[in-house]
């Protein structure tokens, strides 16, 4: 444990640094930062009454974090690990509660994205600088959003448009010639219609992807960069008082470098687009109906040393949904379809699915007592029909304490992958399955908040590559994907942040068992234990901060073989206010210059620096 006590030793002797005062915080209180969540109920809940466990991450934080990719920010939140083959261009995963990468359900406002092939996010080409805030809601969550929601959900939103008009600018430069310059305006016309066009290039000449252990058939010594080019936009029409039509949209291409062996400039060149159309009407006074339209794409460009190949998965759905407010509680009725289609070089796994589902859910609220229920069903054209339902239940100690204790079921769809790819899919293999209890103890009172939850996520016919293939009795050079594991995901998550005065104190510690039942082995690049600790000191127009990022050891492999060490990080920040609607920024990554992996022999970036200036209107 010697690894998590050093990062925070340091911190806090840092912290002591910053005198606290006992007088009134100049800085917003916890509770005001995310008063209200959308993405926990498919609604605007306040914070205050959401059963389930989740984080946001403000505005104001997001520019706070200098981060350069949004893997980079949400390696900073509770419950949540990365892996990534490389730097910020390359190949990235996200781990929530011990969960695969494909065990998420991503969000773009409203807007389901990723890869119908791999499975999950391409997390990469998600540009962080068009991103307003972000939504991240634990747990199984598949009876409100279906397929691939078993470890969470995590919602981006992009920037929106409202009051006067104005424009925002923001540009800065870094260590490997990391340059980052984004522009955008947005406000309100007429009175009934606002706007928000932004536009971002993101530039960096990277490092090399892969260390000299990868071997020589690996290993490059060239340096790997990117180019990010990215927009957003949306526009909002109230028709009337209640009734509104929109439309709003994201594109990003990532150019990327990697290594797949010496003398070879390998890319991939990745897009993401998604555009979504809407209606909302206020039926009466208890009923709100909405129905939105959308269509998500996620393509990806090879040219490397193994060979060429393009890949595209398009996804569009139909969403109604209904809520009928029957005094302070809220009934909702929903019923989408969704299909998937898959174009690449690869014939055989060319193809579409369709997805039709129906879902109900209440939130109930009375005094001191707190709520939920909700069930689901999906059928699927490919994998037959999935019901998933989820129970949770709140109560009030007193004004500022809370228990919670839920119960449900989800899973997770086989991508086309595990089911065409030539000798590794079957087409037979069936959705994984889990099921989910925990329990959560939530303290919030003024400018404090803390939190401890305790779960555990069985599950059950794990995807998992066999070598020996039990349907075909028969040994496959590469192995194939076949139902075989039972896991269980297990751990406890505290949270928490603190203001006194002009002084903020904020951290988190996750001790979690993500253990392989059928080997009894640990799940691949997952560790026992990981947090953060930070502490931040305001004075007039200027904040100083400090961080730690740690975790324990993991492994790279499934048989446990590959070992990847623990690794801490320090971090500090600081941030100036010029003028009413300028500042600038300082971020230094990886301070103590620690040599960490987060997959085995690729590289991590070093000591790093950041300076940015911020222009815009408050």
């Amino acid at each position: 444990m010697t690894f998590v006590f050093k990062p925070l030793a340091i911190s806090l002797a840092i912290a002591t640094v910053f005198p606290a005062y006992s007088v009134q915080a100049q800085s917003v209180s916890v509770a005001a930062a995310s008063s209200v969540i959308v993405t926990a109920g498919r609604q605007a809940q306040a914070a205050k009454d959401v059963l389930a466990d989740n984080v946001v991450i403000t505005a104001e934080e997001i520019a706070l974090s200098g981060a350069v990719s949004i893997v980079d920010l949400l390696q900073q939140q509770r419950g949540i690990e990365i892996s990534r083959t490389g730097g910020p261009g390359n190949a990235s995963s996200v781990f929530m509660r011990g969960g695969s990468n494909a065990q998420n359900v991503v969000l773009v406002d409203g807007v389901r994205i990723g890869s119908s092939t791999t499975g999950g996010a391409t997390w990469s080409s998600i540009p962080l600088s068009q991103i307003d805030h972000i939504e991240i809601v634990y747990g199984p969550l598949s009876s409100l959003y279906g397929a691939d929601a078993v470890g969470g959900v995590i919602q981006v939103f992009t920037k929106k448009g409202e009051g006067p008009i104005a424009p925002t600018v923001s540009a800065g430069f870094g260590t490997n010639n990391t340059r980052k310059l984004q522009a955008g305006v947005s406000g309100s016309v007429a009175n009934n219609i606002s706007f928000a066009l932004s536009a971002g290039h993101d530039e960096s000449d990277g490092f090399s992807a892969t260390k000299p252990a990868a071997g020589p058939y690996s290993y490059n010594a060239d340096k790997d960069g990117y180019t990010l080019d990215s927009v957003s936009g949306r526009l909002n029409w109230e028709l009337s008082k209640g009734f509104d039509l929109g439309v709003h949209f994201l594109q990003s291409r990532l150019n990327a470098q990697f290594d797949s062996g010496p003398g070879y400039d390998d890319r991939n060149i990745q897009k993401l687009e998604t555009v979504a159309v809407y209606g909302k009407a206020r039926i009466n006074d208890i009923w709100t109906t909405s129905l939105q339209v959308s269509q998500s794409s996620d393509k990806t460009k090879t040219d490397a040393s193994y060979g060429k190949s393009n890949i595209e998965t398009r996804q569009q759905a139909v969403t109604l949904q209904n809520d009928i407010r029957i005094g302070k509680d809220v009934l909702q009725l929903i019923a989408e379809t969704r299909q998937e289609k898959v174009d690449t070089t690869t014939l055989a796994l060319n193809g579409i699915r369709n997805t039709d589902s129906l879902a109900a859910s209440y939130v109930f609220k009375q005094e001191a007592h707190l709520a939920s229920a909700s069930v689901r069903y999906d059928r699927s054209s490919v994998y037959g029909s999935n019901t998933t339902g989820s129970i949770a239940y709140g109560y009030r100690l007193n004004d500022a304490l809370r228990v919670n204790a839920s119960y449900g079921n989800s899973f997770r769809a086989p991508s086309f992958n595990e089911l065409y790819y030539p000798g590794y899919g079957i087409d037979s293999n069936k959705p994984e399955k889990a099921k989910n209890a925990e329990i959560g103890l939530y303290f919030e009172q003024g400018d404090t908040e803390l939190s401890a939850v305790y779960y555990q996520n069985k599950a059950t016919d794990l995807l998992v590559t066999a070598n020996v293939c039990p349907v075909q009795q028969s040994t496959h050079p590469y192995g194939c994907a076949y139902n075989v594991n039972k896991a269980t995901m297990s751990g406890l998550t505290l949270g928490g942040a603190y203001h006194l005065g002009n002084f903020m104190l904020r951290g988190s510690l996750d001790l979690q068992d993500p253990k392989d039942d059928t080997t009894g082995l640990r799940l691949a690049r997952r560790s026992k234990q990981h947090g953060t600790l930070a502490a931040e000191y305001a004075l007039a127009k200027t904040k100083i901060g400090v961080e730690t990022i740690f975790s324990g050891e993991r492994f790279d492999d499934v048989a446990n073989k590959k070992r990847l060490g623990g690794y801490n990080l320090l971090n500090l920040y600081a941030s100036h206010e010029i003028s009413h609607n300028l500042s600038v920024l300082a971020r230094w990554n990886n301070v103590l210059d620690k040599d960490y992996e987060l997959a085995k022999n690729y590289a991590t970036p070093g000591s790093t620096l950041f300076v940015g200036l911020n222009y815009g209107f408050k």
